[in-house]
């Protein structure tokens, strides 16, 4: 058999895909199925543990950065290229499932299993890497780990970054024991590629395989604070009330009128909420609340801020109530480079598999990555586009067919070795 035909029917061992899955699942395992492992907490550092003993078991070598980054490689024929790169991030949501993220970094770990066990050599190294605190459940701001090392934000930013406990990133790096040496971003990335559950519906619904994802959804996020005045709900006339309560839920209802004016892709979440003081006879003397507004290019998001905007202004002057809006995180939208989108729909095809674009409406650390390097994504299905939630689910056959694309993707980048 040729080189080019034994690389053609290369394929990955679901089973075994699916097994580390499930061992990784267990360290915090929930009573629902799913799992809760928050960033750089003891069950954390259970999992980088387990991860990086298998990646040592392959042979790799584990490096880590100075905010908790951890890169696995398998050398290359000239590692003097720059690594073809693929990972995601194992940390969750506090009820999150077992298929986010760290499906990503597991399917990078089956792709070197499958190099090692066929003894496939490739001209150009390559990684997996496990990027710190994606989930932003426990430290803000969110994808953290990309996000420093791309250059997004500060090493020190992210070093102060608190819990609701005040612990900071930097002692809880310390003390689980992956603040590394490596200073963020001195490690060159020549492609990445991030295999990932759909963490939506559209998938399943179109009964396909693959998702070919060529962009993700950019998104503003914004702390809204509306200040009315407390008064008793008994003997305080409706009509000079100053229900702080009551024009946060018109501003709530506009956001999502925003979002419907803006199809197809354009969103619009508020999914915070806190009402003070939160007493049940007590007219609500202010509200805090996060809105959420996604779309698939810079036009039409901006133009839904300026809507946001007005519609606070013309708030603002009906109801004589003070409306703050402070803007905490914007994503631009991300669209991923052609070559690499390219390789997972030549991947696809030559695998046989139904594919589909998807537009990602989900942040990734594939959108920090794409600002150093070429980069694309691989989406396969979840069991009615549950994601965030512990009844999360994936088939095996098709986190498999996901493996497979991954597979020949970063085959395809990091040259195979006749």
């Amino acid at each position: 058999m040729d080189m080019k035909t034994s690389i053609t029917n290369l394929r990955i061992d679901g089973k075994r895909l699916w097994n580390s899955l499930m061992d990784l699942g267990a360290i915090g395992a929930t009573p629902k199925g799913g799992v809760c492992r928050l960033a750089l907490t003891d069950l954390d550092k259970q999992g980088r543990d387990l991860v990086s003993s298998w990646a040592k078991q392959e042979g790799m070598s584990v490096v880590v950065d100075q905010i908790g980054n951890i890169f696995m490689r398998r050398a290359g024929r000239n590692n003097d290229l720059p690594p073809v790169v693929t990972g995601s991030h194992i940390d969750t949501q506090p009820t999150g499932g077992k298929f986010d993220g760290n499906y990503g970094v597991l399917a990078g770990m089956e792709v070197i299993r499958t190099l090692n066990q066929h003894n496939i050599q490739t001209e150009a190294p390559i990684e997996v890497a496990v990027w710190t605190n994606e989930e932003g459940s426990r430290f803000v701001p969110v994808m953290m780990g990309s996000g420093v090392f791309c250059g997004a934000f500060t090493l020190e930013h992210a070093y102060g970054a608190t819990d609701v406990d005040g612990k900071n990133v930097k002692d809880e790096l310390t003390r689980i024991g992956y603040i590394g040496e490596q200073k963020c971003g001195d490690h060159p990335i020549g492609a990445y590629y991030e295999a990932h559950i759909e963490q939506g519906p559209v998938l399943e619904n179109a009964d396909t395989v693959i998702g070919v994802v060529p962009a993700v959804l950019g998104l503003s996020w914004y702390d809204c604070t509306v200040t009315g005045f407390e008064s008793h709900a008994g003997p305080t006339p409706m009509e000079i009330r100053k229900d702080a309560l009551q024009v946060s839920t018109y501003i709530m209802q506009e956001v999502v009128a925003i979002a419907n004016r803006y199809p197809p892709y354009g969103r619009g979440t508020v999914g915070q909420v806190q009402v003070m003081p939160n007493s049940r006879n007590v007219i609500p003397g202010q509200v805090k609340f996060s809105i959420d507004l996604r779309n698939v290019s810079d036009e039409t998001l901006n133009q839904m801020h300026e809507d946001l905007l007005a519609c606070l202004e013309q708030t603002r002057q009906k109801t004589g109530l003070k409306i703050e809006l402070e803007r905490v995180s914007y994503f631009p939208p991300c669209p991923f480079h052609p070559d690499c989108v390219g390789e997972v729909r030549n991947a696809s095809a030559m695998l046989g598999y139904a594919t589909m674009d998807v537009v990602s409406g989900a942040g990734h650390d594939a959108i920090y990555a794409a600002r150093l390097a070429p980069a694309g994504m691989i989406f396969v299905p979840c069991k009615d586009g549950v994601s965030h939630n512990e009844i999360e689910d994936a088939k095996p056959e098709h986190l498999e067919a996901g493996a497979n694309v991954l597979l020949h993707a970063m085959l395809a980048s990091a040259k195979v070795v006749a």
